[in-house]
């Protein structure tokens, strides 16, 4: 099995903290982008670099904002998908939506293609949030597009949040964090508002108009998360992500466990066969790549000391941890290695057994600066 994902790169407006690929001057160029994203499609299925990936489970749209697309553009795609490849018949199908696209006649338009889970960025439920983050969205129309979701039939339903948000107290965190268990919210990805540079966002904070979150705001708003989430009946499988049973996002977890999946559009990135591409980062050098069939992608061959890294990077993110056997199997074990990974463990931020690895609760708050002191 492998998964596929979409990168439409279009969005109606910047918001401030984005530094993703997108254009919001798309319209002259839409049609022959999607035409352009099921060329590759038509491309990577006969493409070596994918050889044995017939089997699809997941398809997920992503961006940029996929929700711009109508349904006769997203239907291109899907029917471009399912030429090329067998789609299993019980495939996640995630639609990545801004609660302005939600209506009833869009939700029902996407379930009538086969989409069967949406995520949605409501981001905050603070109106000033909103604001200088310049999502085109409001409180009002957050709340109201779950309810439109939920009452169209929508059962595997997921929303972001940010924390870490400047002027964001604790309190006012924990009131978002309620709102979405109250509304029988499936799954909930929270990430950590990062100041990302090149981004509005970055100058603001440069120009001193906005203070972003200390260390210390940023570690209590997620302990306070993770508490209230695993309180009410939510897992933490990953470390920004929370699902009731039976609703962890497949795609998602496909990733971090390695399995193959196809990357489609400009900036997309793929895996298989201990091999990464990534598509150039420009629209329109992108199409006409792919009108003249080469040179859209760059390649690389893992080796076992990128491998290493990945597994790292990748699997101490997950409540399941890193295999000790699969490290093994990289022949890079150092005794350097075993003094780092005892530390981490006195220190009370990773857990260890004869089978994996493990970050703590308190490790999570370090994940990336524990992977990094493992990498080779």
């Amino acid at each position: 099995m492998a998964g596929i994902y979409l990168h439409i790169p279009f969005c109606k407006q910047k918001c401030s903290y984005c530094d993703f690929h997108f254009s919001t001057t798309f319209e002259v160029y839409r049609s022959q982008m999607v035409d352009a994203l099921c060329r590759e499609i038509d491309l990577v299925q006969k493409d070596a670099d994918f050889e044995g990936i017939t089997s699809i489970e997941t398809i997920y749209f992503g961006g940029g904002t996929p929700s711009i697309l109508n349904k006769n553009e997203l239907k291109q795609l899907l029917d471009a998908i399912h030429s090329q490849f067998d789609v299993n018949s019980t495939a996640e199908i995630t639609l990545e939506a801004n609660p302005d696209d939600i209506s009833t006649e869009s939700v029902n338009q996407w379930q009538e293609l086969g989409i069967n889970r949406l995520s949605i960025g409501i981001q905050s439920f603070r109106e000033s949030d909103l604001r200088w983050m310049n999502r085109a969205h409001s409180v009002e129309e957050g709340l109201n597009c779950i309810h439109i979701a939920q009452a169209a039939g929508i059962t595997n339903l997921s929303v972001d949040l940010i924390y870490g948000l400047p002027e964001l107290t604790l309190n006012e965190w924990m009131d978002h964090v309620s709102r979405v268990i109250e509304l029988g919210i499936q799954h909930v990805s929270a990430y950590c508002l990062t100041v990302e540079e090149k981004t509005s966002l970055h100058h603001m904070v440069s120009q001193q108009k906005i203070r972003p979150a200390s260390d210390d705001e940023q570690h209590d708003q997620f302990l306070a998360l993770v508490d209230t989430m695993e309180q009410n009946g939510y897992e933490q499988y990953e470390i920004s992500n929370f699902a009731k049973a039976g609703f962890r996002a497949v795609h998602n977890s496909n990733y971090w466990k390695r399995i193959p999946y196809i990357g489609i559009g400009p900036s997309a990135h793929s895996f298989h066969l201990q091999k990464r591409r990534w598509n150039v980062a420009n629209n329109r050098a992108y199409m006409k790549a792919i009108h003249e069939e080469k040179g859209w992608f760059e390649i690389e061959q893992l080796d076992n000391r990128a491998t290493w890294n990945e597994l790292l990077l990748t699997g101490l993110r997950t409540v399941e941890g890193v295999r000790l056997n699969e490290l093994y199997e990289l022949d890079a074990f150092t005794t350097e290695d075993e003094q780092q990974l005892a530390s981490f463990a006195e220190q009370g931020w990773l857990s260890r057994n004869n089978e994996c690895i493990a970050l703590t609760k308190q490790g999570r708050l370090m994940a990336d600066h524990i992977a990094s002191s493992l990498f080779h």
